[in-house]
């Protein structure tokens, strides 16, 4: 199954507006389901057309707009969407400066969206503090290798929850890791960790008890 899939809201469960609708009907849409904005898809729901947003539907209506305006004369976002087989670290991307953006299929229809909330869960789950005692972070230069000897040193000492590196492709000289040691991980282990990976040349520059 594809990531994407797993995280996406489906189209079925969401508040949306057709691209034949009124301004007028769009606010009501709106103040009813609370949400700032919704995306705006064809007469028969397949096609996604972009979002409109409370904002510019308010401000339409104080600078004396015509209310019953087509809806998609305010639309936005049209070219912001992503495909199920998008590759997932792009997304982070193409998200940023929105609360979702839209999900297409393989036949570009509108399969649903993709939320701010379930990245950060994703990213949640990946780091599995629920499962971890310690979470190490240790600085290294980044060269080949680095990662596979560290975790080799830390493997033999205790498991591994989960890894991730920050810092890729920002400076050369400096590559920061994330290692979570699971729940059974000593204070006993944690301190020959720390001394092997220093004795290898590896910082640990800060180790943070999940417990306390």
């Amino acid at each position: 199954m594809l990531l994407l899939n797993t995280i996406v809201v489906r189209k079925e469960k969401l508040t949306t507006v057709s691209d034949t609708v009124s301004l007028d009907e769009a606010l009501r849409v709106l103040e009813e389901s609370g949400y700032r904005c919704v995306p705006i898809l064809s007469e028969d729901g397949k096609k996604y057309k972009g979002n409109i947003y409370k904002m510019h539907i308010y401000r339409h209506k104080a600078n004396g707009g015509d209310m019953n305006e087509n809806v998609m004369s305010l639309m936005k976002n049209d070219n912001k969407f992503i495909y199920l087989t998008s590759n997932f670290y792009n997304v982070f991307f193409d998200i940023k400066d929105l609360p979702y953006i839209a999900v297409l299929n393989d036949n570009n229809d509108f399969h649903g969206i993709l939320t701010h909330a379930s990245l950060l869960n994703l990213l949640e789950d990946s780091w599995n503090i629920k499962e971890g005692k310690y979470v190490m972070t240790v600085a290294s230069a980044g060269e080949k290798g680095d990662l596979a000897e560290m975790t080799k040193i830390i493997s033999k000492r205790a498991n591994l929850a989960s890894c991730m590196t920050l810092d890729a492709g920002r400076d050369k000289y400096i590559r920061r890791t994330l290692f979570t040691l699971d729940k059974a991980t000593t204070k006993e282990a944690l301190d020959e960790i720390t001394k092997k990976l220093e004795k290898k040349h590896y910082n640990v520059i800060e180790v943070e008890d999940l417990d306390a």
